[in-house]
């Protein structure tokens, strides 16, 4: 991965803002409509793949960095497979074009039913932008690495909890997002 790959993610987040301003989407109160479901995605999928930048240029693969000892490790480690390394074993032969097709249809998905989201409901719009930005963050590098890299290692003595990233922090966000909502009744 070379400087340029953040930075282009820096430019989509700049891109999105400049769509935002553009259609006058900016208010006082923040963004709205696409304009804020293009410029936060953005964010987060900058946010995950510059920090996944800055671990594999400092972390070699397979090692880490003790930060607090019991308790959280920055590691660099690679994940083959989904949600919690759900099918990591699995033959490659189609779980990546799996996965590939799963995030793509769920982004159009989500960002469809946002266009379909009231105005006002900024919860739900905050859980679909959420959403969209880790995936899109993980399907980058599905696409191009094959894998997942994965830094945040949480851990209690000899229980981990599955190393995970930013995009991954972002989808379950967003997820938990919706089920409060639904929760709610929302």
């Amino acid at each position: 991965m070379t400087l340029r790959t953040p930075l282009f993610f820096a430019g989509m987040v700049f891109t999105g803002f400049l769509m935002a301003k553009s259609s006058e989407a900016i208010s006082v109160a923040g963004l709205k409509g696409y304009g804020l479901f293009f410029f936060l995605a953005g964010a987060i999928v900058a946010a995950d793949q510059i920090t996944k930048y800055i671990l594999s240029q400092t972390i070699p693969l397979l090692t880490g960095k003790i930060i607090i000892p019991g308790f959280f490790n920055l590691i660099h480690v690679r994940n083959t497979g989904g949600a919690f390394s759900m099918f990591a074993g699995a033959g490659s032969g189609w779980r990546q074009p799996l996965f590939i097709a799963l995030t793509v249809v769920v982004v159009c998905a989500i960002s469809y039913a946002y266009g379909k989201i009231a105005g006002n409901d900024i919860w739900n719009r905050l859980a679909y932008i959420c959403i969209t930005g880790g995936a899109v963050g993980n399907l980058i590098d599905r696409v191009r690495l094959g894998e997942v890299i994965d830094f945040l290692d949480f851990y209690a003595g000899t229980w981990h909890w599955p190393a995970f990233n930013v995009a991954d922090m972002s989808i379950s966000t967003g997820a938990v997002m919706l089920l409060v909502s639904l929760l709610r009744g929302k």
